[in-house]
This record gives C-alpha cells, structure tokens and sequence, in this order.
C-alpha cells in the first residue's frame, strides 16, 4: 500500500522515537534472530545516513526512561511514518517496547531578524553609513548570514556528535504570564535576548528548535547534540534565568542519549 504523499511549503519532517526492550522475550529468541535484527537495523541506517534527510540515527538512552532512541529526518511525512514502522520490523514481534515518540517540523522563527532590522544594527552596531561601500558590504554579509541560517533551521545538518539531549517545551499561558497575550514586538525582543545566550555555546552546542503545534502535545521539541554534558546542562541552567524561560517557559521530560551504531547499541544492551 503507498502511503499518501505530504509534504511541507519548506522544511523537513522529524521524529524522536524512545523504545525499551521486552528482556524476558529477548531471552527466549531463538539462535540468530539477534544477529538478524541488528544487521537489518544496520542496513536501514546505513541506507539512511545522509547529513540532512533522510536520516535515521541511532541512540543508547542513558538513565533508565529507555533502552534506545532513534532520530528520524525526512522531507515526506509518509516517509517519516515508514522509517517508523521499518524500525520497527528489524525487531522480533513485540521486542521493542514503546516509551515515548514526538513528531515536530522544521520551521523558520517568526523573530529572525529583518532587512530592516539589519539596517539598523549596521548604522548602531558597525557604525556605518548607508550609501557607502563599506554599509553595502556589511548588509550583503548580513543577508548571507541569514540565508545560510534559514536554510539551517528548515533542512538541518546535524552534527554526529556523542550526546543528544532531547526535551519538548511551551510557552506559557497563565494569567499574567501569557505568551500569548503579549504584543509582537514585546516578544521579538524577549526572543533576541534568548538566542544572544544561545549564541555563546555555539562552538559546544548545536541546537535544532523544531515546531509541534497541532502536531503533538507541546509546542515545540528541543533538540541539542554535544560533545559532554556538562555543555548541555550549562545552556539549560543558564537559560533558566532568561525571562523567556523564567516566565513563560515550560518544560517536558528531558531524554540524554548517546550516539551508538547499531552494533555497538547491541554490545552496550547485551542484546
């Protein structure tokens, strides 16, 4: 049966997929079913390995609220639900054991700055003038840096890096602490002072903000690949102090995983 084609305006579809695994039925599998179901997880990884999508990951969960997660990329939310069930199939039947899943988009922030808004920090910031050489270039860089940025954020190239943290959050809607009731440009500039933290752990961090809205149960799903987690738990810690996060934030579970092929996922699992 094929699968109804659905795709984005612009952007890519994304999933996170939490599993624990059935130990008493795992011990009762026969001789080899293990080996084949690590070898047809290796092979639909290895035929999904892109940089950007699609794209399917591999995960050991750290903590105890799973065995194993899975990152999935893909521009065609078809797509997306088959990886879903074709990771699924590498397993015996009832092996794996549903903890947790959410389904996010790519999306553009509605606060990323402007043509406008670069004009004025040329003329503040850089101190220059318009009409000159030097304003013209500084605005072209700008436009570069933002072209690139938007590209980023609607078709993502994660980085491999060691450890994934995954969280889903919202914006608060509590009697004075309304998001939702503040005007446009209130909440622009509470934005920008969010993403001037986020910027400093850019060499540590690389953070993927995907949008939720009507799709799953919160608003947004935060993604953060790093190389410890001590730079995870400091842009988290310092974010709390952010009125963004202060006052109108709120957060889900936090899920910490590292990043495992699927043969060293089943010598880690003794599976």
């Amino acid at each position: 049966m094929a699968l109804p084609q659905v795709k984005l305006d612009q952007g890519i579809h994304v999933m996170h997929l939490f599993y624990s695994v059935d130990r008493q039925l795992w011990e009762s599998l026969p001789e080899g079913a293990s080996a084949e179901a690590q070898a047809k997880l290796q092979a639909l990884c290895e035929a999904n390995a892109n940089a950007s999508h699609p794209c399917i990951r591999t995960y050991a969960n750290v903590g105890g609220k799973a065995d194993l997660a899975f990152f999935i990329l893909g521009e065609e939310l078809g797509a997306v639900a088959q990886f879903h069930r074709d990771i699924e199939a590498c397993f015996p039947g009832g092996a794996l054991v549903p903890v947790y899943n959410y389904l996010s988009v790519t999306e553009l922030s509605e606060y990323m700055p402007t043509e406008e808004d670069s004009k004025r920090r040329v003329m503040g910031e850089f101190r220059l003038e318009p009409g000159t050489p030097e304003f013209d270039a500084k605005m072209e860089e700008l436009a570069g840096m933002r072209k690139d940025y938007e590209r980023y954020r609607l078709y993502p190239e994660m980085p491999d890096w060691e450890v994934m943290c995954f969280y889903p959050m919202l914006k608060r809607r509590d009697g004075a602490d309304n998001w939702y009731s503040l005007d446009f440009d209130a909440r622009k500039k509470l934005m920008a002072g969010h993403a001037r933290v986020g910027r400093t752990y850019a060499d540590r961090i690389k953070q993927l903000i995907t949008g939720s809205t009507g799709l799953d149960d919160w608003e947004w799903g935060v993604t953060l690949m790093a190389h410890q987690t001590d730079a995870v738990k400091e842009i988290v810690y310092e974010m709390r102090f952010d009125e963004v996060s202060a006052r109108y934030g709120g957060f889900g579970e936090f899920y910490i995983n590292l990043r495992l092929q699927p043969a060293d996922l089943w010598e880690h699992l003794r599976l």
